[in-house]
């Protein structure tokens, strides 16, 4: 099984990071909009999610852990065989985090499309969760 590592710092206090990542239903406007155009929730609570380049994806959640800042998803009926993510926030004193962003994935091969399209998330979480545009310098 392939594992794809995002870590990245945000200047923003970890219960507000926490806040925007723990807000399943609105990833698309509070965690990484422009990267995600649009999500919808289905009849079962997954969410339906496209992305600016095109691609569309069913995730559902697996958990929240409030005491770890802690969230769980599972992408389903996809390419991938296995697909399972998890994305934590860890206060890295005032006004600054770390985000944790780390996706198993089979087969091996998926992480090369992976991967690219977690890097260009990770940008477009930074952006919005300190409160400037993706395209803006960091």
């Amino acid at each position: 099984m392939a594992t794809v590592y995002k870590e990245f710092i945000v200047e923003a206090d970890a219960a507000r990071v926490w806040d925007a990542l723990r807000d399943f239903k609105a990833v698309h406007t509070r965690l990484a909009p422009g990267f995600l155009t649009g999500c919808t929730i289905d009849a079962e609570g997954a969410r339906i999610l496209t992305f600016a380049n095109g691609l569309v994806a069913r995730e559902m959640l697996v958990g929240i852990d409030d005491a770890h800042r802690r969230l769980a998803y599972t992408v389903t009926g996809g390419q991938a065989v296995h697909h399972h993510a998890s994305a934590q926030v860890f206060a890295e004193g005032e006004g600054r985090s770390r985000f944790v962003w780390i996706t198993d994935v089979l087969p091996d091969a998926m992480a090369a499309y992976i991967e690219p399209m977690m890097a260009q998330g990770g940008v477009a979480m930074k952006a919005a969760l300190e409160g400037r545009s993706a395209s803006a310098p960091a």
